[in-house]
């Protein structure tokens, strides 16, 4: 649908303004009004939204409610229901998700030699990998290195990130890079070498996102989708993962994966675990739309740690500073950072800028919602949406007609479908729930604390830090991903399973009920509840 009349009147002070704010310069905020912006107008810093966990390895530690109330409910299966003498399949290798590091791991066990079963909760390539626009980044640019992205990355998750792996980021990207288009991916190229064609993205001193087009995730997904296919893994979809299975040495050995289809528990008894079942976006923290796919409900994070598995940050989460605030059947759908490294402008009710678009992530959200709430210079919509406007216009002014339709068509017919063209009127925004920045705590090469289970991508937390650089989930997919499948497979010949039990559900249960936090929910919940009064509250209000 396109803009009322309501709203119009926004646009043409917009456009009124566009040719001064062309050559305009909007400093970066010192260190000391970063802060200070983020803890007033970050929703991480709201009061109420978090709380203390009262049971598990992580006791005494916050998290957000929506997750805490998961980590701390019943267990979907009842684990008595359960016949672990009654093995479905027994492989080497379990990998438990199917987005960029599930497909990732389970390619590089296979190809170590390993036998492999990947289980998915939805279809193969079902992910946020998927819905990825952006690109992924790596240091192969003249004047780049690892170096520099290292520092970029433990500067932009404020110096919280787990260092050794900012520094496996960093040196292993570029070789993720080669992978993907020895694989087949068709990234664009600089004209001008045999390279990618790196842009830049907020918080990073240099170019690096290598993309394709605003598609970068589905085209990588094809491809991996594809490799996956032709070797001998054992796929299979529509099986959530409800719970961990250890043994009676303590170890990782297998889970209980629920068919979704036959509404029946199967037992997978594997001599390693990878969890990558990505984030928590269905959720809606807060009451955010949310960028994230229907399957991203915190399953991964929920049975580890039932299983003893350390979790960090569970306080942080990102908020994209360029989710769609309208239409309203587009609510949350990520507009890519690259449109800013472009040219595109956020301004306000009247035209103005108030921010370098640039900055990092939590700062640019931060200022969206401060103009919004604090300032109340956002633009209304006619269902009481509130937002920004991101000037994409501006893109084809600086780079030539046709920048917009060429660069993001993708997103061109997203919006065209409902009358609006985006090289020739602005988009409204507002924060949308992006990426969780906590998730199981592992080493540099993805093993957690506990034995025989890894993690990888969005469900492993200490890479990002308290905020995430736009282009680094990818690379820790790839990254994480074959580091994790690698040592998987090298490990199984010397792995001895022992006796497969499920006492640590019944163990973390009786603990709750001590502690009085065992509640009548049960979990991970699998798919998300829509009901629209218990998801979207007035947020932005």
């Amino acid at each position: 649908m396109p803009y009322p009349e309501s709203m119009r009147a926004s646009i043409k002070k917009l456009e009124e303004t566009r040719e001064s704010r062309l050559n305009q310069k909007i400093p970066i905020l010192s260190i000391d009004e970063k802060n200070q912006l983020l803890k007033e107008f970050h929703p991480d810093y709201r009061p109420g939204v978090h709380r203390e966990l009262k049971a598990g390895v992580n006791k005494g530690d916050m998290a957000v409610v929506e997750l805490a109330n998961l980590l701390e409910a019943r267990s979907t299966v009842d684990p008595n229901s359960v016949d672990l003498s009654k093995i479905e399949l027994e492989v080497d290798t379990l990998v438990v998700g199917a987005g960029g590091a599930g497909l990732t791991a389970a390619i590089f066990s296979c190809d170590e030699g390993a036998s492999v079963a990947l289980a998915t909760k939805l279809r193969l390539g079902d992910s946020n990998t998927t819905m990825a626009e952006g690109g992924i980044n790596a240091a192969i640019s003249p004047g780049d290195s690892p170096s520099i992205h290292y520092l970029d990355t433990m500067g932009g998750g404020n110096f919280t990130n787990i260092p050794e792996l900012v520094r496996a980021l960093s040196t292993d990207s570029p070789l993720a890079i080669k992978w993907l288009e020895d694989l087949g991916v068709p990234f664009d190229r600089d004209p001008d070498s045999d390279l990618p064609l790196p842009l830049l993205a907020g918080g990073h001193s240099r170019p690096r996102v290598c993309s394709v087009g605003d598609y970068t995730g589905m085209s990588i997904i094809q491809v991996l989708r594809a490799e996956v296919e032709n070797r001998p893994i054992r796929v299979m979809e529509f099986s959530a993962v409800v719970e961990l299975i250890l043994d009676d040495k303590g170890q990782c050995a297998g889970a209980v994966l629920f068919d979704l289809l036959t509404r029946i528990p199967q037992v997978v008894k594997a001599k390693s675990v990878i969890i990558a079942t990505g984030g928590i976006g269905r959720l809606h923290i807060q009451g955010f739309p949310t960028t994230n796919h229907y399957g991203a409900t915190a399953d991964g994070l929920i049975v580890g740690y039932r299983a003893g598995a350390k979790l960090g940050y569970l306080d942080s989460i990102q908020f994209h500073p360029t989710g769609t605030a309208y239409p309203d059947q587009l609510l949350g759908l990520l507009v890519t950072e690259v449109s800013r490294s472009r040219g595109a402008q956020l301004v306000d009710v009247n035209g103005e800028r108030y921010i370098n678009e640039l900055q990092t992530r939590d700062c640019v959200a931060s200022a969206n919602v401060r103009q919004v709430i604090g300032r109340k210079k956002g633009i209304t919509t006619p269902s009481g949406m509130q937002g920004v406007w991101l000037d994409t216009p501006l893109i084809d002014i600086i780079h030539g007609e046709g920048t917009v339709q060429k660069s993001y068509t993708h997103l061109y017919h997203r919006f065209k479908r409902y009358d609006i063209d985006f090289s020739k009127e602005p988009i409204l925004i507002y924060p949308a729930q992006h990426y969780q920045n906590g998730g199981i705590i592992t080493d540099d090469i993805g093993r957690s604390n506990v034995p025989n289970l890894y993690a990888a991508g969005e469900a492993a937390g200490g890479v990002h830090g308290r905020n995430r650089l736009g282009g680094n989930s990818l690379s820790d997919l790839f990254v994480f991903g074959r580091r994790a499948g690698i040592d998987a497979a090298r490990r199984a010949p010397e792995i001895e399973s022992g006796r497969l039990s499920l006492n640590h559900v019944f163990e973390y249960a009786n603990a709750l009920e001590t502690a009085g936090s065992l509640t009548e929910a049960s979990s991970p919940i699998l798919l998300p509840d829509y009901r629209f009064e218990k998801v979207f509250p007035k947020f932005n209000q």
